[in-house]
This record gives C-alpha cells, sequence and structure tokens, in this order.
C-alpha cells in the first residue's frame, strides 16, 4: 500500500462543472474522489423538494453524474465520498444501488446519518458531523459513501482516518487533513477559479482543473491537479482558498480545531504545492447546528431612472409604490449607474432596485408588481422597468445553533446493513475557554454607535509616516482577496503578494481603514486577525449579510465581490512597493 493517499474533488457545490467526475477519474491516478454539494442555501433547497417529495431531499444532479462514471471509479478501484446525501442519505444509498442494478454493477454502498435533528419549529435543522463515521463506512468496505450535512472538509479527512489508522487523539494529523479538505472543497477556486490575479494564470483562468490532495500519515499534503489541466496550483491560489469562509486563526470542527496560523505553505513543484506544520487541539464540546426555516414571499421589481434628476424620480417612485401597497416590507436600493454627459442609454441611466418582503404571499405577489407596472405612464419621465410582474416566491432565513457533541447519534449504516455508532471525541475544549497561550486574539471594532463614515475619495487609505513617497492606485496592484458569506456575517481575506507588501499592509489595513474604504462595514462589528504566515488578514464582518443569503436583497448577497470591490478603490500607495508577482 502506498503510503500518499490521493483524494480528489469533481463538486464545490450543487450545480458545479457537470463534467468535473469524468475529467478527475479519466485524468490520472487516485485512491478517493469527493463530491461537496452543501451550503446553507443548498440546505433550504433541499428541504423544499422533501416537502413536496418526501423520498427527495438529496442532490439529484449527482446521480445522472454517477451514471456516466460509477463503472469507471469501481474498475479503477477509486472509492466515492460525496455529501449529496442532503437531507436523506438513506434515499440516495438506496438509489446509488438501484442505479447500480440497472448498470449491471456490484456497487457497496454506505452511508452516514445523525446529523437530522427533530426541530418542529424550522424547515430543516442538521449538526455539522465529523470525518469518524465516513472513516467507518470505507473500513466497512463501501465503494461509495453517502453523507448528509458533515463539515465539507470531513469528506477528505474521513478517507485519511481509514487510509491511516487515525484516533481521535491524532489532532495535528487530523488538523492537516483539515486543511487539506478545506483546500478541495471548493473545486476549482483551489487551482486558479476565481483568483484575483486570474489574468497572470496560464490560459487566462478559462477552465481550471479540479484539485487533488497527496496526503501523508502526519497529515501533510501536497495540492496538486491532473497533468495538462487548466489553471494553476500555486502558493498564492493556495492560500486565496485558505482565507475563504473562516474566521480566527481557531479553524472549528467538529473533530478538531485547526490553528490556521500554523499552516506552512511553500512551492513543490510546477502546480505543486505542499502543506504542511498544522497543528491541532481538542475539538469544542458542541457542534454547529444549521437551521433554515421558511421567513415569508418576496417581490422584486427595478425601475430605469436615465439622465438628469435621479435622487428626485427615485423619490417619486417611493412614494407611489408606498402609498399603492402599504410601507411595511418595502426595501428601495437605487444604484447609481449612470454616467453625467452620457452618449448612450445604458451608460446615462441609475437602477432603482424596489423589493418587498412579507408573510402575505397575495401582499408580496401580483399586488406588488402590477402596483410597480400601472406607474408606467403615471410617473417620472422615462418610466421604464426591467422587469416583468411575476408572483411571490418563499424566501428562507438561515440561523446558527449548537448541540453537545453527545447530543447526536453519528451512525455508520455499512453496506452489509450493520450499524456502527460513532462516540463523541475523547476530549473536547469549551468555546468559552481562554484562548492557549500565544493564540492571537482579533482586533475589535464595533461602530454601532459611532457616527457614520464614508470614503472620502481623497484621504482614504493615506499612509501614516510623513512625508513618505506615495502614488495613487488601487489597493489591488499589491494585495490579493477573497470573501465570501458564514451565515448572516462576511469574511473577507486580504494578502500581501511580497514580504515587502505585507510589512506594510499589516500596519496598514486596519478594522478603521476597511471603514472608509468599505463604507457599509463601518455601522457593524467587525473582528480583524492576522495571519502571518499567509502574509494576510482576514476580516470577519458581522451582519452584513443580515438573515443569511436566501433572505437577502442585497446586490451581493453571498460577499463574493467583496474583496475585489476592496482591491480596486483606489489609495495612496507607498511609492516604493510596485505591482507585479512574487518572485
Amino acid at each position: 500500500m502506498s503510503d500518499v493517499l490521493r483524494i480528489g474533488n469533481a463538486s464545490g457545490f450543487y450545480g458545479d462543472r457537470f463534467a468535473a467526475w469524468r475529467e478527475m477519474l479519466d485524468g490520472g491516478e487516485l485512491d478517493v474522489l469527493t463530491g461537496d454539494y452543501l451550503a446553507e442555501l443548498t440546505m433550504l433547497i433541499l428541504g423544499r423538494d422533501r416537502m413536496r417529495d418526501p423520498d427527495l431531499g438529496y442532490a439529484k444532479t449527482f446521480l445522472r453524474q454517477l451514471e456516466g462514471t460509477l463503472g469507471t471509479a469501481l474498475d479503477r478501484g477509486v472509492r466515492i465520498v460525496t455529501n449529496a446525501g442532503g437531507l436523506n442519505p438513506a434515499g440516495l444509498a438506496a438509489a446509488v444501488r438501484s442505479l447500480a442494478a440497472r448498470l449491471g454493477l456490484d456497487v457497496k454502498v454506505g452511508y452516514v446519518e445523525g446529523d437530522a435533528l427533530a426541530r418542529p419549529d424550522a424547515l430543516t435543522a442538521n449538526a455539522y458531523l465529523g470525518a469518524f463515521g465516513i472513516a467507518a463506512a470505507l473500513d466497512g468496505g463501501a465503494d461509495v459513501v453517502v453523507t448528509g450535512r458533515v463539515t465539507d472538509a470531513s469528506l477528505v479527512v474521513g478517507p485519511a482516518v481509514a487510509r491511516f489508522g487515525w484516533g481521535r487523539d491524532d489532532l495535528d494529523a487530523l488538523a492537516g487533513a483539515t486543511v487539506a479538505g478545506h483546500l478541495l472543497e471548493c473545486g476549482a477556486q483551489v487551482t486558479g477559479g476565481n483568483f484575483s490575479f486570474f489574468t497572470e494564470l496560464p490560459d487566462g483562468g478559462h477552465r481550471p482543473g479540479f484539485p487533488l490532495a497527496e496526503l501523508r500519515a502526519d497529515g501533510s499534503s501536497v495540492i496538486t491537479k491532473h497533468p495538462g489541466t487548466g489553471g494553476a496550483v500555486t502558493v498564492e491560489t493556495v492560500t486565496a482558498q485558505l482565507l475563504y469562509e473562516v474566521g480566527g486563526p481557531a479553524y472549528l470542527g467538529p473533530d478538531v480545531v485547526t490553528r490556521l496560523d500554523t499552516v506552512s505553505l511553500t512551492q513543490d513543484g510546477p502546480d505543486r504545492v505542499r502543506v504542511s506544520g498544522v497543528r491541532g487541539t481538542p475539538p469544542p464540546d458542541t457542534l454547529k447546528v444549521g437551521v433554515n426555516n421558511l421567513g415569508g414571499f418576496r417581490n422584486s421589481m427595478t425601475f430605469v431612472l436615465c439622465g438628469l434628476d435621479i435622487p428626485a424620480k427615485a423619490a417619486l417612485v417611493r412614494g407611489q409604490i408606498e402609498e399603492a401597497v402599504g410601507k411595511e416590507g418595502l426595501e428601495f436600493v437605487l444604484a447609481r449607474t449612470d454616467h453625467p454627459d452620457a452618449a448612450d442609454t445604458e451608460a446615462a441611466s441609475a437602477l432603482l432596485h424596489v423589493h418587498l418582503r412579507d408573510g402575505d404571499k397575495a401582499r408580496a405577489g401580483r399586488a406588488f408588481s402590477a402596483a410597480a407596472v400601472e406607474l408606467a405612464l403615471a410617473s417620472y419621465p422615462g418610466c421604464t422597468l426591467t422587469t416583468l410582474p411575476g408572483d411571490a416566491t418563499p424566501y428562507g432565513v438561515f440561523t446558527a445553533d449548537t448541540v453537545p457533541q453527545d447530543a447526536v447519534d453519528h451512525v455508520a449504516i455499512l453496506p452489509d446493513g450493520e450499524r456502527v455508532p460513532i462516540g463523541p471525541p475523547t476530549r473536547t475544549a469549551s468555546l468559552a475557554s481562554e484562548p492557549a497561550s500565544g493564540e492571537s486574539r482579533p482586533t475589535l471594532s464595533s461602530q454601532a454607535d459611532a457616527t457614520p463614515r464614508g470614503s472620502t475619495g481623497t484621504t482614504a487609505g493615506r499612509p501614516t509616516g510623513g512625508d513618505a513617497a506615495t502614488r495613487r492606485a488601487p489597493i489591488g496592484e499589491l494585495v490579493g482577496a477573497r470573501s465570501g458569506d458564514k451565515g448572516g456575517d462576511a469574511n473577507l481575506g486580504v494578502w500581501a503578494r511580497t514580504d515587502a507588501t505585507w510589512a506594510w499592509l499589516r500596519d496598514w489595513l486596519t478594522v478603521e481603514r476597511l471603514a472608509e474604504l468599505l463604507p457599509e462595514t463601518a455601522p457593524l462589528t467587525v473582528e480583524r486577525y492576522e495571519l502571518p504566515n499567509l502574509r494576510a488578514v482576514n476580516f470577519l464582518v458581522r451582519g452584513l449579510l443580515g438573515q443569511g443569503v436566501a433572505a437577502s436583497t442585497r446586490f451581493d448577497p453571498q460577499a463574493k465581490v467583496l474583496g475585489e470591490l476592496l482591491r480596486s478603490r483606489v489609495v495612496e500607495l507607498p511609492a516604493d512597493l510596485t505591482p507585479g508577482a512574487p518572485s
């Protein structure tokens, strides 16, 4: 048996590249192929599926992908691990068996359950389970392992536990595998997808290949991809994914707390990055629980405001809509996309987005959209809309909760039907405990009671230090960024490309300066963490996304472009720091 476990990924979300399963199986050697389908929004979608049909609740796309690849995986001895089971892992496991029978294949299917919690007042409530149920199913001979809500990284940690025989106390090894799992979980994001410096990639970022990790018994790994596939694997592409959707340096998981400030990344050859040095501490004594509820109904209409008197036109529409349907639940967002003295309609126009959320489907539906359309000949000059009248759609609200580790019935169901209970960790630590010696603490800032601040466009980002020479340019010339959603919060990771830039960035990009550059963060509580090993700072912006992605009317509901917005801000940069890729 090889001392290296090769684990690939073929899906980063429900809707990812359909052909990735075939590409990964045909592209090179693998021991395990994983597929991550679950996100907070996905659980809501699956919950609504299950309301219509109790036999559903899993990612149906996975079955169609498996139809053309299961035979290949079995022939090549590649085991498959996926959380596509969603809310119904037993149902998906049965569907996989039926598919195999139809294809004339002999497949051993195991699955993991215990994440679903009884919450009568919730549409879905699922604890984030760990990796040891997956490991037990693999140890029981499964060719395919289906799970419900496990942590994304567990899809990689589970096979590593099974291969290397790690126990609950092998915290450093578990932490190293958790980092590898976090790097793989979003598919092509670690191989150049959504990368700040995509123009520097060999293929310009056109079709990045999906990633794989070469894991070793000590938990270290090399992140790479199959030869000949697009994109790139560099220290920077790996850094970008490592910063994605994380909070502080203590990355909480059900099996281990992974210290992100101990991660060491080194280039190990073309398209190979070694991940080493990761330390782990005992996991928390609770599990995260994701809860989805239906929050009501919503509808949106968008008015085009062209030319002069944009604020007055927006005010007129607001008054007319409020008079027609009432003020309750209305939200007006004016996007000043217009340019003065523009030569074409689109460049001269602003957009007024009008949203309505209500528990009454009738009010949020045609009553609202028809009221907007009725203004077409009775409002501001040039009144036009980009949307047709339509009915309201339901929206969900996501909240996070916790339960004790021993409060769930984590069970692995082996291919022969045997049920193997998975006990909780032998050692845990309270989330309320004091940070360990040397652990970095966040820089906290709450601007909720402060005078609102906005970017002046002239002084924002002017460096301290007297008469130091500067040049005016976008921040993104020197730094990369990646951002994303964490329930109702958003994270924004920013990394420096060189040691010299890091020396400047570390002192310059404070919580206060972030509020100047991104004014929407100013009224919120922001946590700032430093990750010197990565030459990075990470901001956790509390409450930016309100009640979560499914309920958000924000233009960027998942905070995906927050990092690129920051990079686009023009500030005074030190003149001696020049743009360019790290040497």
